[in-house]
C-alpha cells in the first residue's frame, strides 16, 4: 500500500499539493499561537523604577483581605488609605519624610499619558536636570523627554504653565514635576512617603498601624504606578492569544479536514476503477490512509518550520501595537511544536477516514456511475452529525437565554459559539446548496446564451464540489459577521444603556484623576438655572457563597439630585429610598431583594451592613451599584451631571466659567455619551484584528487552494466544452461565473450563521432590559465577500486559462 500511495502522490500531485498547503499552513497557525501563548506565561523580574534610589518607602493600606472557607481572598482597594497621621509624626522624628503624589496631566502637544509629581520626589528615581532649573513657582514645571524645552508655555487642564527645566526620560513614564505645594493642591491625598532613615527604625515606628507597608529593596516596586502591569499584561496576552489560538485551531482543523475529505471525494472514478480491477474496500482504505500519513508527516513538519519563523513576527506586531509589553519575545518552547505536529497529522488522518470509508463501501459500477453527478452528497453519518451539532447549538442557546443571558455577552461566548454553528452549517451544506445555486443562477440562466444554464446545472449537479469550495467562504463570512457584529452590537447596547440612564442636559468632567475640589463644586452649584448632581467613582466588595470576593463598580451620589439627572433601570424599589444606611444593587448580586441587608466592604476597606433600597436590571454588566458619598470615603468627584432649569446657553457659559480655574470639560449629555463610551477601544480593536486577520488570511488562502483543486479536477469538462464548439473566452467566462455562484452560496450560508449568532445576542440583551437593534457589519461583510470573490475568480480562471493553452484533445487526455 505504501508503494501504491507514493506512486499516487507523484501522479496526482496537484490534488495533494492543495492538501499539503492547507495542512502546512494550519499546522503553522497552531504552532504560532502555541508559541505565543507559551511565551506569555512568565514575565521577567522587574525592579523599582520611581524609587530605585529611595532608602525606604512607607505606603498605606491598599488591599482588602477577607478570610474565607477556601483561604484568604485579596482585592486591591478602590480608595487606598493614607499612612495614619500618628505614624507620619513618628516617621518625621526619624529623618526626612517626602510625601509622594501622582496625578494625571493633560497638556497641549504633550504625550497622552503624562503624570504629575512633586519635584522633591525626582531625586529618588533618580531624575537629573539636563537643562534649566527646578520649579519654584506654582506655574513652573520640569518635564521629562524632549516634547517641550525650557521657556515654553504649555496649556494644561489646570491652567497654563511655564517649562523651566527638563530631565532625561527613564522609559517608564512621561513625567511633569511641580513644586511640592502646587502638587499638593492638584492632588491633596498622599498615599505613600519616602523616609530617609533605617528600615528597622521605620518598621518599629509604624508597628501597630493597620495595613501600613514598609517597602525596601525590590519591594519598592510596589510603590510604582501600576506595579502589577506586567502580570496584568500577561493576563491580557494570555486571553488574547488564547482566543486567537482557539479560533485559529478551529479554522485550521475545519479547513484541513474539509480539504482532505474533498481531495478523497475527487477520486471516486479512480476508486471505481480500482474496485473493478479487484481491489478490496480494505485495500482502498489503507491506500488512502497511507497517502494521508505521508502528506500529513511532510506537511506537519513544514508547518512547524514555518511557524518558527512566523511566531517572532507576531510577537513584534503585538509589541508595536502595545498589546504586549516591550520585553515580550518568543521563548524557547517545545510543546507547541508537538501540539501542532500531532494535531495536524491527526486531523489529516481523520479528514480522509470518513471519506475513504464511504469510497471503500461503494461497488465498482456504482462508483463509476457516481463519478459525474452527485446523487448522494450527504451520508447518514454526516447528516446525523450536522443535525446533532445544530441541535446542540440551539439547546445551549435556549438554556443560556433562560438561565443566564448575560453569559452570551462575554467575549469567550460570542467568539466560541459561532464555531458550533459553522461546523453544523458546513456538514449540512449539501442540503441547501442545490436550491441556493438555482436561486443565485436564476437570472443568469434566463439571459441569452447557454452560459447561465450551464452555470446552474454544473454547480447544482456537483453538490459535493460546490459545498467544499463554499466552505472557506462560509467560515470567513460567518466569523467576520459574528465577531464584528457582536462587538458592534455590544458597544451600541452599552451606549444605548448609558444614554437611557442619563437624563442630564450637561455633564462636567475634571481635567485629571484628582477630581473636582470643593471650591469648584461650590461654583458649579451656584450657576443660575443649573441643578447639579455630583458623583464619585468608587467600589464595593461583597463575599458570595462564602468563597468569592466580588468587586462591583460603585457611584457615590446624593439621592435627590440623582433622581433629577438620571433614570436608573430599576426592577424594584425607589431611588429616593437611598440613604447612608442603604445601597442600590443590580440583579447580578446574589442578594437582590429590596429590604434585605448585605454585608459589604467599602472602597477603602471599611466593613458595613447596608439595606438594599432598590434593585436595577442586570443590563450589559455596567450598571454597578449606587451608594451615598458617606459610603465612598476619599472618592474624588469625577462627574457632575447638570439638569437645566434655565437657558441652556447661559448655563453652559456659567459652567465653563466655574471650571476654568481648575480645568474641566463641559459637554452636552449626548456628547458625553459619545466620548465616554466609544464603539470599540484600541486594545479590543487590535485584539479583534489579530483574531480575524489570522482566520481570514488562512481561509482566504484555503479558498484559493480549494478552487485550484476543484478547477484542475474539471479539465475533461473543459475539453468537452471546447470540442462542442465553445471558444476559450466562453469557457473562461463559464468558469468565472461558476466561481462567483459558489462564493455567493458560501456567503449566504455564512451570513445566516452570523445572523443566528447575533439574534441570540439580541435576545439576551432584550432579556437584560437593553433593547437595541443588531449592528450587522454590512460594510465589512461586503468587503470580505468581495475579497473572496476576487480570490475565487483569479484562482479558478487562472487555473483554467493555463489548462486551455493545450488543445482540447490534449486536455481531454489529462489524467486525473
Amino acid at each position: 500500500m505504501l508503494s501504491t500511495a507514493l506512486h499516487t502522490l507523484r501522479t496526482r500531485w496537484v490534488t495533494f499539493t492543495g492538501s499539503f498547503v492547507a495542512l502546512s499552513l494550519g499546522v503553522a497557525l497552531i504552532a504560532v499561537m502555541g508559541l505565543a501563548l507559551a511565551s506569555s506565561v512568565d514575565a521577567p523580574g522587574r525592579g523599582p523604577e520611581r524609587f530605585a534610589a529611595a532608602p525606604v518607602v512607607v505606603r498605606g493600606q491598599d488591599t482588602l483581605t477577607v478570610p474565607t472557607l477556601d483561604g484568604d481572598r485579596t482585592r486591591r482597594l478602590a480608595q487606598p488609605r493614607a499612612v495614619p497621621a500618628e505614624a507620619v509624626a513618628k516617621l518625621r522624628g526619624l529623618g526626612t519624610v517626602v510625601e509622594d503624589r501622582s496625578f494625571a496631566v493633560t497638556a497641549e502637544g504633550g504625550p497622552a499619558d503624562l503624570v504629575g509629581h512633586p519635584w522633591s520626589t525626582a531625586a529618588f528615581a533618580p531624575y537629573e536636570l539636563d537643562a534649566g532649573r527646578a520649579p519654584s513657582a506654582a506655574d513652573e514645571v520640569v518635564v521629562s523627554g524632549d516634547w517641550a524645552r525650557p521657556g515654553a508655555r504649555v496649556r494644561t487642564g489646570a491652567g497654563i504653565v511655564r517649562v523651566v527645566g527638563t530631565v532625561a526620560g527613564l522609559g517608564f513614564e512621561d513625567a511633569v514635576f511641580y513644586t511640592d505645594a502646587r502638587a499638593a493642591q492638584l492632588s491633596p491625598r498622599s498615599l505613600q512617603s519616602v523616609v530617609v532613615a533605617g528600615a528597622a527604625a521605620v518598621r518599629e515606628a509604624v508597628r501597630g498601624s493597620a495595613g501600613v507597608q514598609v517597602l525596601t529593596g525590590d519591594a519598592r516596586r510596589y510603590a510604582d504606578a501600576d506595579p502589577d502591569r506586567d502580570s496584568e499584561a500577561l493576563t491580557a496576552m494570555n486571553a488574547m492569544f488564547g482566543t486567537a489560538g482557539g479560533v485559529a485551531g478551529f479554522v485550521s482543523v475545519f479547513v484541513v479536514a474539509s480539504t482532505f475529505a474533498f481531495a478523497v471525494a475527487q477520486r471516486r472514478r479512480e476508486f471505481g476503477l480500482l474496485r473493478t480491477a479487484g481491489a478490496t474496500p480494505g485495500q482502498i482504505r489503507r491506500m488512502v490512509v497511507a497517502e494521508a500519513l505521508v502528506v500529513g508527516v511532510l506537511a506537519s513538519a513544514a508547518g512547524c518550520v514555518l511557524g518558527s519563523f512566523a511566531a517572532p513576527k507576531l510577537a513584534a506586531w503585538a509589541v508595536d501595537e502595545r498589546l504586549a509589553p516591550a520585553w515580550f519575545t518568543i521563548g524557547d518552547h517545545v510543546w507547541p511544536y508537538h501540539l501542532a505536529f500531532w494535531t495536524g497529522l491527526l486531523v489529516a488522518l481523520c479528514g480522509v477516514v470518513a471519506a475513504s470509508w464511504r469510497a471503500g463501501r461503494t461497488g465498482p459500477a456504482e462508483a463509476l456511475r457516481e463519478a459525474s453527478v452527485d446523487t448522494r452528497a450527504m451520508t447518514r453519518g454526516r447528516r446525523l452529525a450536522g443535525a446533532a451539532l445544530l441541535a446542540t447549538a440551539a439547546v445551549t442557546l435556549a438554556l443560556d437565554l433562560v438561565t443566564n443571558p448575560g453569559d452570551l455577552l462575554h467575549r469567550k461566548t460570542y467568539v466560541s459559539r459561532p464555531m458550533l454553528l459553522i461546523t453544523a452549517a458546513a456538514l449540512l451544506a449539501p442540503v441547501p446548496v442545490r436550491p441556493l445555486v438555482r436561486l443565485a443562477a436564476w437570472l443568469p440562466a434566463r439571459l441569452p446564451g447557454a452560459t447561465g444554464m450551464l452555470v446552474r446545472e454544473n454547480s447544482s449537479a456537483a453538490v459535493r464540489r460546490t459545498a467544499a469550495v463554499a466552505a472557506p467562504v462560509l467560515v470567513t463570512v460567518a466569523l467576520a459577521g459574528s465577531l464584528l457584529g457582536a462587538t458592534a452590537t455590544l458597544g451600541r447596547a452599552k451606549a444605548v444603556e448609558i444614554r437611557d440612564r442619563t437624563t442630564a442636559d450637561f455633564v462636567v468632567t475634571p481635567a485629571g484623576a484628582a477630581g473636582f475640589d470643593g471650591a469648584t463644586l461650590k461654583r458649579l452649584a451656584a450657576v443660575p438655572g443649573a441643578e447639579v448632581s455630583a458623583s464619585a467613582s468608587s467600589a464595593v466588595y461583597v463575599l458570595e457563597d462564602g468563597v468569592a470576593l466580588i468587586r462591583s463598580q460603585a457611584r457615590a451620589v446624593e439621592p435627590g439630585p440623582l433622581a433629577a439627572t438620571s433614570r436608573l433601570p430599576l426592577a424594584a424599589g425607589k431611588v429616593g429610598d437611598l440613604d447612608d444606611g442603604s445601597i442600590i444593587v443590580n440583579q447580578e448580586w446574589q442578594q437582590h431583594t429590596v429590604g434585605e441587608r448585605v454585608h459589604v466592604w467599602l472602597g477603602d476597606g471599611t466593613e458595613r451592613s447596608l439595606r438594599i433600597a432598590a434593585v436595577m436590571h442586570e443590563g450589559t454588566g455596567d450598571n454597578g451599584v449606587y451608594v451615598t458619598p458617606r459610603n465612598a470615603p476619599a472618592a474624588p468627584v469625577d462627574r457632575v451631571d447638570v439638569h437645566l432649569t434655565g437657558s441652556a446657553g447661559t448655563v453652559a457659559t456659567g459652567l465653563r466659567e466655574a471650571v476654568r480655574p481648575s480645568g474641566g470639560t463641559v459637554r452636552t449629555g449626548e456628547a458625553w455619551v459619545r466620548a465616554a463610551y466609544p464603539a470599540t477601544d484600541r486594545t479590543t480593536r487590535a485584539g479583534l484584528l489579530l483574531v480575524l486577520g489570522i482566520a481570514l488570511l488562512y481561509t482566504g488562502i484555503s479558498l484559493a487552494n480549494t478552487m485550484v483543486m476543484a478547477t484542475s479536477d474539471r479539465f475533461r469538462d473543459l475539453a468537452v466544452l471546447r470540442l462542442a464548439g465553445a471558444t476559450r473566452w466562453q469557457v473562461l467566462r463559464l468558469v468565472g461565473a461558476e466561481a462567483l455562484v459558489v462564493v455567493t452560496v458560501g456567503a449566504v450560508l455564512g451570513a445566516l450563521v452570523a445572523g443566528l449568532n447575533l439574534t441570540g445576542m439580541w435576545g439576551a440583551l432584550g432579556l437584560l432590559s437593553v433593547w437595541t437593534p443588531v449592528a450587522f457589519p454590512w460594510a465589512a461583510l461586503a468587503a470580505t465577500v468581495a475579497a473572496c470573490a476576487v480570490l475565487a475568480l483569479v484562482s479558478a480562471v487562472g487555473t483554467a486559462a493555463v489548462a486551455l493553452r493545450r488543445t482540447a484533445v490534449e486536455l481531454a487526455g489529462v489524467r486525473e
